[in-house]
């Protein structure tokens, strides 16, 4: 990956690879959950917690990786089935398929695809049946076996019993000089044993080795992720335009404009509205709700129902009540706005002093002049106004109006004055 961040903490819709594998598993209620990693790799075993880990203290293959976890498997009897850390766009409803055909008989399954370019991968063998003889690796195969374009995506399912039985008898007499995990499959039908291929689509086994190829991943992740929330009810005005994040919840009737990027922790519900060039994350917003355009939305934001914030609009930590509004040119942080209350253009929530954050309440009904800072912490009573341009740092009883301004003061003729005055300087000066 060139970068100095491990490949499987690379992000996709900005969930890291490994997440997105340990999300998938999970899923499937897993009795055990073990992670397989290299040596003074503590930022992947973080990112793997609360999940076991097993150290793989040297690379020889795939073989060579599922043998480390022997130890923390031992004694298991149930089904090992095999995931890989840089191959996050497996679905769940793939892998059952993998587990349903270990529970129709086969000892040994593999998950197998048909590429564009199978060249590198490697070749899944059938017998004249359709039964799964062995696998071969590309560097490895005969120019018949390199025909065959039905691959091996390296996902494997197996009884606890005959994995950890074979692998120790897998040698590494090959191109690589490795311990290949799937060198079990032949070794299983020597002994009489029954092994499956089930298809799965490319897309879902796509590897990421690169920068390049993360960028491929990320794209079919959000194709993936658009059909799926237009397929739920969700109107996408442009859905090139519309990335998601990997828990992005959206309720049936939204409306989204184009250029929207929603970052995690996202939760809407039905019938919202949100307009062009939005960035939302961490946030919750309430039916019936209007957002944008050019809004942004930080964490800890809860927006209620058939609120309003509009555009230029910037929200953190802030709850905002149903029916409240702040329509434009706005910052909102540490705050909360009772319903209906009325935010005008250009207030700001004056909330961080250097080192530490303060509260700012804003009552139900208040309605909040333009061009007004509140200096937290402050209390603005319910139904209260303040005057357009007021610095507010007292808090300000109920139905009252608070104004802090300097007194306006007007002197006649003074512009003229001065015009004439800048207008004869310039002269004398050309």
């Amino acid at each position: 990956m060139k970068s100095p961040l491990p490949k499987v903490l690379h992000p996709i819709a900005g969930r890291t690879m490994l997440g997105h594998v340990l999300a998938t598993a999970r899923a499937l209620d897993p009795a055990r959950l073990v992670v397989v990693t290299r040596p003074d790799a503590d930022e992947i075993g973080k990112a793997a917690a609360p999940a076991e880990t097993a150290i793989q203290h040297e690379q020889r293959g795939t073989g060579h990786a599922v043998l480390a976890a022997a130890e923390a498997l031992n004694g298991f009897t149930g089904d090992v089935l095999v995931l890989y850390a840089d191959t996050p766009l497996l679905t769940v409803e793939t892998l059952r398929r993998v587990l349903d055909a270990r529970d129709a008989g086969a000892s040994v399954v593999v998950l197998g695809f048909t590429p564009a370019d199978p060249g590198p991968y490697g070749r899944l063998v059938l017998d004249d049946s359709g039964a799964l003889i062995r696998n071969v690796e590309a560097k490895d195969a005969t120019p018949e076996e390199a025909a065959i374009r039905f691959c091996n995506s390296g996902v494997m399912a197996a009884d606890a019993e005959t994995l950890f039985r074979l692998l120790p008898l897998v040698g590494s007499n090959n191109a690589k000089n490795e311990i290949y995990l799937t060198d079990v499959i032949a070794l299983g039908v020597g002994d009489g044993l029954k092994a499956a291929a089930v298809a799965g689509e490319a897309d879902e086994v796509l590897g990421v080795n690169s920068q390049a190829e993360l960028a491929v991943a990320e794209a079919a992740f959000q194709a993936r992720a658009r059909r799926a929330h237009m397929t739920a009810g969700v109107t996408l005005a442009d859905p090139a335009t519309v990335y998601f994040a990997a828990d992005t919840q959206i309720g049936p009737g939204t409306q989204i404009g184009q250029n929207v990027v929603f970052g995690p922790g996202v939760r809407i519900a039905a019938g919202v509205t949100i307009k062009p060039f939005c960035h939302l994350e961490g946030v919750s917003i309430g039916t019936g709700a209007i957002i944008g355009p050019f809004a942004r939305l930080r964490p800890g934001s809860e927006i209620g129902a058939n609120a309003h914030i509009g555009n230029f609009v910037e929200t953190k930590a802030a709850k905002i009540a149903p029916g409240a509004k702040a329509n434009h040119l706005t910052y909102l942080g540490d705050v909360t706005v009772g319903a209906g209350a009325n935010i005008g253009a250009g207030t700001i929530t004056c909330n961080y002093d250097g080192f530490f954050k303060y509260q700012t309440v804003i009552g139900e009904g208040a309605f909040i002049g333009s061009n007004t800072s509140l200096v937290a912490p402050v209390t603005v009573g319910a139904n209260a106004n303040t005057g357009a341009g007021s610095v507010i740092t007292k808090d300000v009883a109920p139905d009252a109006l608070s104004v802090e301004r300097s007194a306006q003061a007007e002197k006649p003729g003074w512009a003229a004055r001065f015009r004439a005055t800048m207008k004869a300087r310039k002269e004398k000066k050309d």
